[in-house]
């Protein structure tokens, strides 16, 4: 059995019509869903997945190796991009913590 291609991508805050995605705090929010309490009791983001900018634009990076780790949240973060007709980048961009 061959291992699962690994993609890592952006969610980019603009619809695929270019226009911009709302609430403005999305991208904390969502990556917040993928958060979790560390050892020093404080929420600590996924290494996974981080928030950030894209040419300006509020983002979600998101590392290619979650689908190796939690294949459903690697399928949440796509399918949230895709209900919300969000713009998707393929390629290298990683999460820098």
């Amino acid at each position: 059995m061959s291992e699962p291609e690994i993609h890592t991508f952006i969610i980019v805050g603009l619809t695929t019509q270019g226009k911009k995605f709302r609430p403005s705090d999305w991208a904390d929010r969502l990556c917040g869903v993928m958060s979790a309490f560390g050892a020093s009791k404080k929420m600590k983001y996924s290494p996974y997945v981080g928030p950030g900018d894209y040419n300006g634009e509020k983002a979600v990076f998101v590392d290619g190796r979650l689908q190796v780790v939690e294949p459903m949240a690697y399928r949440f973060l796509l399918n949230f991009a895709q209900d919300n007709d969000l713009q998707i980048i393929s390629g290298v961009c990683p999460v820098e913590r």
